[in-house]
């Protein structure tokens, strides 16, 4: 029977949410607050269209011979995709049988069955780490972050191939020895094979202002180039692949 999920919207030629051409699936709800996120309008869980399996794997099928030319597939994220594991769990296993790759963009911060049950049929996991401090990661997102890194150890543990995503924000982010811990700790999950570096950026403030909500960022600054490739460098230092965004 076809499961039922919420989703935010659809972009058919995402080519920044893994490897190649990805069909991306803004999933509704999200446990998180953070600071910057610039889709605010995807926390609550109950709003959102309404999609069953069977529909969104026929939009998803139009466009697989853009995704098989170039190495991509599609995309789970969010908001907090994993809210919704049981109808993406669905939806993954039917896209696995067409030879469809997965990857998910996630906070790790949402563990049960259901989602070690979607990492069973996950190419790439896109794992967001707001920060490595606790406290300055609570500050930003509202919740722990020990989640997130029990996480990425059993990522590790099922040699998931992860992607980790780090966003650079201007007083709030922007610790150099913060980040020179976090490079140090990545250093011990060989499963890592990229660090995505992002440049905060407030193109999503709109929204926060259209929901009415208190946007705390206004007067913060994007990273210049050259904090930025201070960073890259500093998240490079232990051997590990750095791309950078922003």
């Amino acid at each position: 029977m076809s499961k039922i999920g919420r989703i935010h919207s659809l972009e058919s030629f995402g080519t920044v949410d893994g490897p190649g051409i990805r069909f991306v699936v803004f999933m509704q709800g999200c446990p998180l607050r953070c600071q910057f996120c610039h889709n605010p309008d995807t926390w609550e869980v109950y709003k959102g269209t309404e999609y069953s399996t069977t529909q969104l794997i026929e939009e998803i099928l139009k466009y697989k011979s853009f995704m098989d030319y170039s190495g991509g597939g599609v995309t789970f994220t969010g908001g907090e995709p994993l809210l919704q594991a049981e109808f993406i769990l669905d939806v993954a296993k039917q896209l696995k049988n067409k030879g469809i790759s997965i990857a998910i963009d996630t906070s790790g911060y949402v563990w049960n069955s259901q989602v070690k049950e979607v990492l069973n049929y996950t190419d790439i996991v896109l794992l967001d780490i707001k920060n490595y401090d606790p406290v300055v990661y609570k500050a930003i997102t509202g919740v722990s972050l020990s989640p997130t890194l029990k996480f990425l150890d059993y990522l590790r543990e099922k040699e998931i191939n992860t992607w980790v995503r780090y966003v650079l924000v201007p007083g709030l982010s922007d610790n150099l020895d913060n980040i020179r811990e976090l490079s140090k700790y990545l250093d011990n999950y060989p499963n890592v094979s990229k660090i995505e570096l992002l440049g905060f950026h407030k193109m999503g403030e709109y929204k926060w202002k259209e929901l009415g909500l208190d946007y705390k960022l206004t007067d913060t600054k994007e990273p210049d180039a050259e904090l930025l490739q201070e960073v890259k460098k500093i998240l490079e230092s232990n051997g590990k692949l750095v791309s950078l965004n922003g």
